[in-house]
């Protein structure tokens, strides 16, 4: 019996509410921390790891993460790491101290390495190839949202309830759509059916998780040198090598491989870091420099936020008409050059319009590269292709924002977001790695083919294999 079909609007529904979820949690804690440290009596160092504690749970657990979602099903998956997100938020709402907060912060961590892979591996096991570019811009533009109203909504529960009042605003979403990806017809899909097949690789899972989780530490730690920077450096070597020994790799030849797989993740790396090392900047820019208060320099952002999310659909049509190389370099030049602008703005104006050109420059490269790597990916690697992507959305930001705060340690307030600029130039020589608009990429080779060219020309000009017969145009990239 042909097992039956989920709704694809549900898919898209909970792609899109596991991506909110997690954006939502980490900007409302932003601005609750605060009333956190006073309500609790925690020192900085202690507040600091709510958020550390998390970021290192995410980033050394993604990868496997997505690796078990290609073996146990995506909504499986999905559906713990909402049921546990969900749960660690109602636990945190309750927590007697600073210490049950960051370890339930560490737990939370865990369950949202489990969900935010799962939310593109459901794309692309759902969706036909050619059509992945507007759900994934769907994705984008509501995480867009979710970071223009995690402010303010944050703001007014911290103040109206106090802090604890933010763990609770996603317990219901979470729980829901947890709930929903376990009913009996999400779990029949027949194109996310659990692959027993699929290793798992334990000990390369471990030394990877150690390495980036030790990265991430020591990024967070910097300018200071701690333990985890020779630890995060002898772990990845030792990654490296147990990769390339091993008869089943945790990275998929096929994915590791692929020159627009690597070329796109650089890209969100060198783009994720800039935007979020130059918000950092603006804040001291606007507040201390200009003088403005919280609230005026977080109005004065907002075009940031509107042109993010207005420019996810306009990256679908130019994914579509240019291809995914034109695209992103057009889009890395729009973003170097809205932190150009902030960098010598004063008046209202240009500062509204360098927020305006770096939101829509970050927007458009976050859908063209995440559509790259989730279109490579064959669908049984689709979850560590989510978890590489989701890597690079997490390893970014900790860069960015270590780097323009030695910056600004060591120089005016404004010179951060002239170097930031240049970085984000240099990733126009990494786009040459994406596919482009005048030729067919197909998607990684399946296992057991030659995965070296994935990169190259068509050459068999019959129709796409698997359940989607409509093969790509040149221009579909």
């Amino acid at each position: 019996m042909k097992p039956s079909r989920p709704s694809l609007p549900l898919t898209l529904a909970s792609s899109v509410a596991g991506a909110m979820v997690v954006a939502l949690d980490g900007t409302v804690l932003t601005v609750a921390q605060p009333t956190l440290r006073h309500d609790l009596g925690a020192s900085f160092s202690q507040v600091q790891w709510t958020s550390t504690g998390y970021l290192v749970a995410v980033a050394g657990l993604l990868v496997f993460a997505g690796r078990l979602g290609d073996r146990y099903g995506h909504r499986r998956t999905f559906a713990l790491g909402m049921l546990g997100f969900g749960a660690a938020s109602a636990g945190i709402a309750v927590a007697p101290d600073i210490g049950w907060v960051i370890g339930l912060r560490i737990v939370q961590g865990v369950f949202g390495a489990l969900l935010q892979p799962a939310t593109l591996g459901m794309l692309r096991a759902a969706y036909p190839p050619e059509r992945l570019r507007t759900p994934i811009a769907v994705r984008t533009a509501s995480i867009g949202v979710a970071a223009a109203a995690g402010p303010v909504v944050g703001g007014a529960l911290a103040t109206g309830f106090g802090w604890r009042a933010v763990f609770l605003l996603n317990i219901v979403p979470a729980l829901l759509f947890g709930l929903l990806a376990l009913a009996p017809r999400a779990r029949q899909d027949g194109r996310d059916r659990p692959t027993t097949g699929v290793p798992l690789d334990l000990p390369g899972a471990l030394l990877l998780a150690v390495a980036l989780a030790c990265l991430v530490h020591t990024l967070v730690g910097l300018p200071g040198v701690t333990w985890s920077a020779p630890v995060a450096l002898l772990s990845g070597a030792a990654f490296v090598r147990h990769e390339r020994r091993t008869a089943s790799p945790l990275l998929p030849p096929e994915v590791v491989r692929s020159r627009a797989v690597g070329g796109a993740l650089g890209v969100l790396v060198i783009a994720s870091a800039a935007l979020n090392g130059g918000l950092l900047t603006c804040v001291y820019l606007l507040q201390d420099d200009l003088g403005l208060t919280p609230l005026r320099s977080a109005l004065l952002s907002l075009p940031l936020a509107a042109l993010l999310v207005a420019a996810a659909p306009a990256s679908a049509v130019l994914l579509r008409r240019s291809g995914a190389r034109t695209t992103v370099a057009g889009a890395m030049v729009v973003l170097a050059t809205g932190l150009l602008v902030l960098a010598r703005a004063s008046a209202p104006t240009a500062l509204c319009a360098g927020f305006a050109l770096v939101g829509a420059g970050f927007g458009t490269v976050m859908v063209a590269a995440t559509h790259v790597v989730v279109r490579q990916a064959p669908p049984e690697a689709a979850g560590v292709a989510g978890g590489l992507q989701q890597t690079a959305m997490n390893v970014g930001p900790v860069l960015g924002v270590a780097s323009a705060t030695v910056l600004m340690d060591l120089g005016a307030t404004r010179s951060p977001l002239v170097v930031l600029a240049f970085v984000a130039a240099t990733a126009l020589p990494v786009c040459r790695a994406l596919p482009g608009g005048s030729r067919s990429v197909p998607p990684a080779p399946a296992p057991g083919t030659r995965a070296g060219g994935s990169d190259a020309t068509h050459t068999d000009h019959g129709v796409e294999r698997g359940p989607h017969t409509r093969s790509l145009r040149d221009h579909e990239v």
